[in-house]
């Protein structure tokens, strides 16, 4: 399978992640993409959370955010933020949380509330449900565009903790233990699987150098020992990518 897009092959990507059984707290977007493809896949009991309190949804048109109710149809269950963070997310039931973000430094903390330009701080959004997410799920998940100015050294504002200052530091802090953070981008997939809990690059996606990867990220990124190839999508999942999940293709 050659005829796939950036967008594609990183949902696709994101989705292998994800495995039968699971508890997903989504946000729109590639991540909902992917989680909906691993459902339609090989993880069929894969349980879907919107943070606004809707499990599991059957929708069938593409909503524009968490809020249109069109993406709550069909679901197995309706309740609030306080239901789905509180008696969901904070009980540890959640497995990954699938998150965005504004700027992903090395210990794989996010950012979405601003950013600083010629010495002003530019207020963007803020947390959401994102804070709560990362601490207490037990797996963290992120797509993101592969930018210097996105993948940085260290977040100008600290929204959604990853591993904070690396090493022990988050459990430190009192935050649960994350077992694991991975950052899927246009050009690679990055893990923080090692002592430091610093960013490494984990795969490179097929036609892209280590150079690339080198010019946009905003620190001396380093590789895998296990350094691979990305695995290309196969022919099913691209067609349920581009007839099922995303037929008016406003994220692939």
């Amino acid at each position: 399978m050659n005829n796939y897009t950036t967008n594609e092959l990183m949902a696709v990507t994101a989705s292998r992640m994800l495995e039968d059984g699971q508890n997903i707290v989504v946000g729109l977007g590639l991540p909902q993409v992917a989680t909906l493809l691993a459902k339609n896949s090989h993880a069929p009991s894969l349980n879907i959370i919107f943070e606004i309190g809707v499990v599991n949804p059957e929708s069938v048109d593409t909503g524009v955010g968490i809020a249109d109710p069109r993406l709550w149809y069909g679901s197995n269950y309706f309740t609030s933020f306080v239901g789905s963070l509180g008696s969901i997310l904070h009980r540890g039931l959640v497995d990954v949380g699938f998150l965005g973000g504004l700027q992903i430094d090395k210990f794989g903390n996010i950012n979405s509330t601003g950013v600083y330009e010629k010495d002003r701080f530019r207020h963007i959004n803020g947390s959401g449900g994102a804070a709560d997410i990362a601490s207490y799920a037990k797996k963290i998940f992120a797509i993101a565009k592969h930018q210097n100015r996105k993948i940085v050294d260290l977040v100008d504002f600290i929204t959604t903790a990853g591993y904070l200052k690396g090493g022990t530091s988050r459990e430190d802090a009192g935050l649960p233990k994350c077992k694991d953070i991975r950052i899927i981008t246009n050009l690679c997939v990055m893990n923080f699987n090692n002592e430091q809990r610093e960013m490494q690059i984990e795969s490179i996606h097929p036609g892209v150098t280590k150079e690339q990867i080198t010019e946009n990220t905003g620190f001396g990124i380093k590789f895998s020992e296990s350094l691979r190839e990305t695995d290309l999508p196969n022919d099913n999942e691209i067609y349920l990518l581009r007839n099922v999940i995303d037929p008016k293709k406003l994220y692939i």
